[in-house]
Formats: C-alpha cells, structure tokens, sequence
C-alpha cells in the first residue's frame, strides 16, 4: 500500500475545494451528502449520525465535548458506553488536505486525514482522503458500529432518498456494495467541501478585526504561521495550516486511560511497512479555522481552554498547574514551547484566533 501513496508533485493542488460564495446553493450531490451526513441509520441502532460528532454549533467538531471540555474529552459511540481514543476534530475544511505524502527534500510527511494521517487516500479508487475518511466512523466498533459494508449501503438502499442517489450517480449504483460504499463515501466529501461547511465568512475574511485582534494576528504571523500557514491557498484565503505533523509534547490525558503512548503518524507508517522511528509522536497539524468553537484541543483534547494550548505553545507547562512528561518524548519540535510571548501578547493571540469562528 505504501508504493500507492502519491508524490508530492501529483497531490499538491488535488481536492482542492471551491470556494463557493453562496452557502445556500448546494448541488444535488452535495444535498445527497448532506443528507447522508445527518442519517442516523449509519449507526448500528439509529441512534448516530457524522453530525453527532461534527456539528456547526461546534464548529464541526463534538458539541458535547464543546460543551464540558474539562471532563468530555473524546466522543461517546453509538452503543452509549464506547469511547474512542482521541478528540474529535473539526470537519470543516478537510476537504483542502492532499493525499498522504513524503516531502523529498526534508523527509517530512504531509497530507492525509484523521489525526494520525491513515485516511491517506490510497484506499479508495478516487484517492480522495476526505471520502476514505468518510468510510471509516460507520464501521469502527467504538463509533457507530454497523457491522460491514453491506449494512450500510442497505441503509441508503432503504432510504427515502434513494432515487436522489440514482439521479446523482446514475441507475443501479447501489447494486454493487463495494462501489456504492465509495460513492457514498464521495457524497459526503462533497457536501463537506460544500459551501455550508467551508464558509469563509469569519470576522478575520471579512477584515473585521479590533485593534487587539490585530496585534494578535501581528504575532500569530510572526510566531505561528510556520505551521499554521497564512498564505492564500486556491480556496482564495489562508487554511491556516501546512497540512503537516508534529510533535508538540503534549501529555497523555489521563481522562483517556490507555496502556500504551499513542505514536499517532508513527503508527500509520508502520502499518504502510514503513521505517517511522522519527515520526512517533506526530499528529495532524490542524486547520484553526473555527478553532474557538472546538474545544477542547490537541489530539487528546488534553487542554481544555484556547489559551491554555496557547500557553503550552508559548512556554511548554510553565502556566499549567501541573506539567507532566510528554506521552511521546521523542521527535518533538523546538517550534514551540519557547515562543516569548507576554500574558498580554497570550490574549491578543487567542483574541485574534477567536475571529476565525465562521459567522
């Protein structure tokens, strides 16, 4: 699998999203995945949908986890009692992330969706890691449970909405499970690369920000944009990340019990029968656009508030009351933990990374 992983040249502007100005202008296969995105029969008992965990109220993220991000870290599965082993991120703006790739010149990796970049592309016939990252919450134990494929193509087959499906994708479409999975899958990319999900409607795209917030953003160019890139992208404005991963030396949470660190990136290469030593540790870095409606933050959800995370970044643990070892001690960046930014400069940055929320 690993020689299906695409160079960088190939994927460099593959599934990019359009950036569409009308968010009530939805095509017919982006109502399609709409639709599919908010069916609770892709839960073994009807009881979840993508929704659940990736509402607009939350940014895209888990509204429950927005609501208590002290205590509710992770999502609860559809059983009621499963629970998965990192934060759910925002939905919103993953369209934008390429296929999973290996930059040639620094040997680091890029692309690919879920925090540990497994949704690389390679395992869906379109190479679109959105709609491969689409396919895996129905069927993961822990989330919504339906016991295959075929269970969860029934359910569109079912559907009162099924002849939208034909008039998408054309007559018998659902015949074959396998194909129909993707197309599913495909459907609910493009309604999350739809105009609904990826808005840019912010106070910072309109260009309406305080005094503070621009001191704010003045110092998120200075000491962030590295990682969390500002430069405009072909959506027409910035996504506010590199699409890259790293290791910030983030603690284990302990509200997520675990024997074993999680080696996120590492992991996936591993998986691909690839030497990964030096990626342990990494995950996504993710888009920080409506990052002031997601809480809580990092793969663990291990800080509860903008500016605790902030503060980490600024100078690793020294404004927590705790600081315990990272989870992985190893590959960790000296990007951050060493920024020199005041506690006044601290609430102009996260003053200027609240104008991200969409409107």
């Amino acid at each position: 699998m690993a020689k299906k992983l695409l160079s960088k040249a190939v994927v460099a502007f593959l599934f990019l999203g359009t950036h569409i100005t009308d968010a009530n202008a939805l095509n017919k296969e982006e109502q399609l995945g709409k639709i599919m995105f908010q069916d609770k029969d892709f839960s073994f008992n009807s009881t979840q949908s993508c929704q659940t965990c990736h509402h607009r109220t939350a940014g895209f993220a888990d509204p429950t986890n927005a609501r208590d991000p002290y205590y509710t870290v992770v999502s609860l599965g559809a059983d009621g009692v499963s629970k998965g082993g990192r934060n759910a991120p925002s939905a919103a703006y993953a369209g934008y992330a390429p296929p999973l790739y290996q930059d040639t010149v620094s040997g680091e990796w890029y692309g690919g969706l879920f925090w540990d970049g497994r949704a690389t592309g390679a395992g869906i016939a379109t190479g679109d890691p959105l709609a491969e990252q689409a396919q895996g919450p129905p069927l993961n134990p822990v989330e919504m449970n339906m016991p295959n494929k075929e269970a969860v193509v029934q359910a569109v087959r079912d559907a009162n909405y099924h002849l939208l499906f034909y008039q998408v994708y054309g007559s018998g479409t659902l015949d074959n499970v396998d194909t129909a999975f993707d197309l599913i899958a495909t459907a609910v990319a493009a309604y999350e690369r739809s105009a609904e999900v990826q808005k840019f409607t912010s106070r910072f795209d309109q260009n309406e920000l305080t005094e503070k917030e621009r001191r704010g953003k003045d110092l998120f160019a200075a000491k962030c944009a590295q990682c969390h890139s500002m430069e405009d992208t072909t959506a027409g404005a910035p996504l506010f990340t590199n699409f890259g991963y790293a290791n910030i030396g983030i603690p284990q949470n302990p509200l997520i019990p675990s024997d074993t660190p999680d080696i996120g990136l590492g992991k996936t290469l591993q998986d691909l029968g690839i030497n990964a030593s030096d990626q342990y540790g990494k995950f996504k870095t993710p888009t920080l656009r409506n990052i002031g409606a997601s809480a809580p933050y990092g793969h663990n959800g291990y800080f509860p508030t903008l500016k605790d995370i902030v503060n980490f970044k600024n100078n690793r643990c020294a404004d927590l009351a705790t600081c315990p070892s990272p989870e992985v001690d190893v590959n960790i960046t000296q990007e951050v933990g060493d920024l020199g930014l005041t506690s006044e400069q601290v609430d102009d940055l996260v003053g200027f990374l609240m104008t991200l929320t969409d409107l």
